[in-house]
Formats: C-alpha cells, structure tokens, sequence
C-alpha cells in the first residue's frame, strides 16, 4: 500500500526515507534545511497529509511524488509556525498544467466585465487551495507556485489576503505597516518607472501579491530580498521564524568534497 492510499483514511502517513530523499533532491532550497529542520519538516510533511485532502483534476493521477512535493514545499513557511496556521481549510486540488477560471466583476461604472482567467495557482478564503502540478515542478530561483498560494493561506487566516497575515507575538502591528508598505510603495514605484526588477514585478500588483511573490522570494533567493530591502528580509525573518540567507550562506562557504 503507497503513502496516498492512506490520505483519505486521516491516518498519520509515513513517507518513506528514499521518497524523502528523492524530495529533498528536487527541491534543493529545503535541501539546505540543517539535518533537524529537515527531520522536522518531514514529521510536519505527514502531519500535513494526515489532515488534508488531495484531488487531482484535468486528466491528471496524483502520486506520491506529488502529493509529499506539494506539501514539503507548503509546510516549509510553517516551520517554525506550525501545523495550526493551516488548519481552517482542507482540500488541495492540483492540475497537471495551467487552468482557466472563468470571472465576472463589475467596475465602478456598473459595467460587468466577464473573461478567463489563466493561472498556475489560486487559494480561496476559506476554500480550497489549487495549484499546477507542471509549475509545482518548476520551483526554485525564486519561483515558487506552491509557496506563493501557502503565503496567500496564511494572509487568509485573518480575514481577505491583503499583505497583513495575522501576526504572532513577536511582532507588532505597526512595526509590519511602517517596514511592509513602505517596501511595497517603494517596489511598486520602480516598476511603474520601467525598472527591470530582480523580483517578479507581479509583486506590484497589490499588497497580497506583494506578501505571496516575497515570500517566494524569502525562500529561494534569500540574498536577493536582503540585498534589495534588508528590514523587509528582517521582518519575514520574524514571521517566519527561519533565516534562509543563513542557510544559504552556510552552504557556500562549506568545504566541498571531490573523489579523488
């Protein structure tokens, strides 16, 4: 019996070491993680999948290669936080590609407008989390689908994503807004001036964009957030209760080794 037919039955899943393994070496931001935090993510990992439900859509076959993918890069920004922040929403529904929402908003002139909407990922308040399998697998160099809806999550459990994530006690109000918004503004000032920016400008967007592309952005190119604004790196450094640049700083300056 694999690991996914225990999904459905809510009891503890046990991902096998080579699969751990496996995972680790396609994903080689958590393969940076220190020895415990990376046996810690993987008791969160079957935590995770022992309370959430995982459906695939388009044509696709879930495995256990992507439901432990999904959920090893979910449970990363929990870390330190844990399993409660995600525990207000259950399903995780996973395509094989890019999928199309249909949307319907009305401007301020009353007008309706109706398109299509292509994404590789959207978290519904409340609602289920969706994300591209194909951009799941694309992860890293501060692209990061699955991190960036998981962000959106914890920006939900407040109420609407709107930049502002419901905050632990080591962090005021005011000491998010005055570091948070001020990066943002300033972001937003250099995209609307036609500067070709080292972040996604999607970032610009709104302030829950700007929480969601940054926290992708924390994980993967930790140097790149510090570099381009060090208080805000500070700040998610607190939130998230992890230093990803000191990871990543310990893994360039160890000795390497080579056969001889």
């Amino acid at each position: 019996m694999g690991l996914f037919d225990w999904l459905g039955g809510k009891q503890k899943s046990v991902v096998s070491d080579t699969l751990w393994a496996q995972t680790l070496g396609a994903l080689p931001f958590l393969d940076l993680l220190a020895v415990d935090e990376k046996k810690r993510l993987k008791t969160l990992v079957e935590d995770f999948l022992a309370e959430k439900e995982f459906s695939a859509v388009g044509g696709l076959e879930l495995s256990d290669e992507i439901c432990v993918s999904i959920a090893a890069q979910g449970c990363l920004p929990i870390l330190e936080l844990g399993l409660a922040a995600y525990r207000d929403w259950v399903g995780i529904v996973v395509y094989p590609d890019e999928f199309v929402v249909s949307r319907r908003i009305e401007d301020e002139a009353g007008i309706v407008h109706e398109f299509d909407d292509v994404l590789s990922g959207e978290a519904w308040e409340g609602g289920p989390l969706i994300v591209s399998w194909h951009d799941a697998q694309m992860a890293g160099d501060g692209y990061n689908v699955v991190i960036h809806e998981f962000a959106h999550k914890l920006d939900m459990r407040n109420g609407e994503a709107d930049g502002m994530p419901a905050l632990h006690s080591g962090i005021t109000r005011q000491a998010w807004e005055d570091v948070f918004f001020a990066a943002y503004d300033d972001f937003c000032r250099r995209v609307d001036s036609g500067e070709e920016t080292i972040i996604d400008p999607y970032a610009s967007d709104d302030p829950a964009e700007f929480f969601a592309v940054l926290s992708e952005n924390f994980f993967e190119l930790p140097d790149v957030v510090d570099r381009e604004y060090p208080a805000l790196y500070a700040l998610l450094r607190d939130y998230y209760r992890q230093d990803p640049l000191s990871r990543l700083t310990k893994a360039s300056t160890a000795p390497s080794t080579a056969a001889g």
